[in-house]
């Protein structure tokens, strides 16, 4: 159930990494854990820590429940708790490890009140890193900013515990040998997310999305890069009739096929003809950078495509949401029920939908729309006729790489607070 329990060896520091769901693994945990063992390595002998990597995965209602199997493949923890264990680790910490006395815990995901929990109950040090607000300033021993908007959020007697480090978002390494770009093709990239509440939309509705751009300019290419939570039997399932939503879309999946190339590995042919290209390897940034656009829904994924500037359509199709049966957790519970599906649906429609400013990541931030949101009652061929629009408008789409590049954060953010980290332990 957890790794590396029994191998473990009593250490004399703990390095507690909180976090949540695969995007914040991917691009705030794993950068992190590789410049703070860099830095280590990189000290002489005599100065060298002794500490030991622990995870713990948080409660989150973004999470997908495969957390564990990411960050487990990576080996680059000596503990691994799962987010189901998280109220018996505060309970009994020592059911699962022998915890050393010194230690620092970093929130890189989920809520902050979690990881401060979580140091307070250890008696360790607390690191939080804030993308967009410190929530707990008091309890924190250290804050690490992505910006300088965030510290001066920060009440005046706190602040000095803030240092901005920059964007951990900006310091995804890309392989710059990777080109898929001719003159002769476009390359879009789908992401219909990786939960079932989305793919049970997202697919059949990007299929036909795709068949519909398709018809009309045979000189694109579609990529869809798998969520390392998701595989290609989902996307059978969710464009199948097993799928209420697929009833309301034409397009299907025909075949697919393992594809024997240096960048894909599977290939989706729809009843219509439309070849779609799967990526398996997570995360495939060297590839979606080599795209003209990508076409997603709401989510992290936007904050990532964010970090890379890609220009990118943020779909949001809402005529679905009495399909709430179809949903995980509690809502998925509830919307069995008629009434309450009914009044769920009126209240998100008409008072979270309209209050409710900016979905996409690049424009929360920027408070200002950067890229395209198409949230509503929308069609596949309403957001086909706008992509194929931005793919002959090569201007617009530079506006939006640009100014997605302009609100991005300033690298060298994973190394700063390694850095900080290893002066914390040094402390100890």
């Amino acid at each position: 159930m957890y790794f590396g329990l029994t191998a473990m060896k009593k250490k004399s520091v703990a390095v507690v990494i909180v976090s949540n769901g695969p995007g914040e693994l991917t691009t705030w945990v794993n950068p992190v854990v590789d410049e703070l063992n860099e830095i280590n390595k990189s000290l002489c002998d005599d100065d060298k820590h002794d500490f030991t990597l622990r995870l713990v995965l948080v409660p989150c209602p973004n999470a997908t429940g495969k957390e564990f199997l990411v960050a487990n493949s990576w080996n680059k923890f000596e503990l691994i708790t799962k987010s189901k264990s998280f109220w018996k680790l505060l309970i009994r910490p020592h059911s699962f490890a022998n915890w050393p006395k010194n230690g620092v815990v970093v929130f890189l995901g989920g809520d902050q009140f979690w990881s401060i929990l979580l140091a307070k109950r250890l008696g360790y040090l607390n690191i939080t890193y804030a993308e967009w607000v410190a929530r707990w300033p008091k309890w924190s021993n250290e804050i690490a900013a992505m910006n300088v908007k965030v510290k001066e959020l920060i009440p005046k007697r706190y602040k000095y515990k803030c240092k901005v480090i920059g964007d951990l978002m900006a310091d995804i390494k890309l392989n710059s040998e990777i080109s898929l770009r001719n003159q002769e093709k476009h390359y879009v990239a789908l992401l219909p997310g990786s939960k079932k509440a989305k793919l049970s939309v997202g697919i059949p509705f990007f299929l036909e999305v795709a068949d519909h751009i398709a018809k009309e300019n045979q000189n694109i290419n579609f990529i869809i890069p798998i969520a390392p939570t998701t595989d290609k039997s989902e996307y059978l399932f969710f464009q199948s009739n097993k799928n209420p939503i697929a009833k309301c879309y034409s397009s299907k999946i025909k075949t697919i096929k393992n594809f024997k190339d240096s960048h894909f590995d599977y290939v989706i042919e729809t009843s219509k003809n439309t070849k779609i290209y799967l990526i398996k390897k997570h995360p495939c940034y060297e590839i979606l950078k080599e795209c003209d656009l990508a076409i997603t829904t709401v989510g992290a994924n936007t904050a990532e495509l964010s970090a890379i500037s890609l220009p990118m359509l943020v779909v949001l199709p809402t005529q679905h949401l009495n399909m709430m049966n179809a949903w995980d957790g509690i809502f998925g519970v509830i919307g069995r029920i008629a009434f309450i599906n009914r009044f769920l649906t009126f209240i998100i429609k008409n008072f979270y939908f309209k209050k409710k400013k900016f979905f996409a990541w690049p424009n929360i931030k920027a408070k200002r729309i950067i890229v395209p949101e198409r949230i509503g009652n929308i069609s596949p061929i309403e957001i086909a006729r706008e992509v194929l629009f931005l793919l002959k408008n090569i201007d617009q789409l530079k506006n939006i790489r640009d100014n997605l590049h302009k609100e991005r954060g300033d690298k060298g953010a994973a190394k700063k607070l390694a850095s900080m980290i290893v002066n914390s332990i040094k402390k100890l």
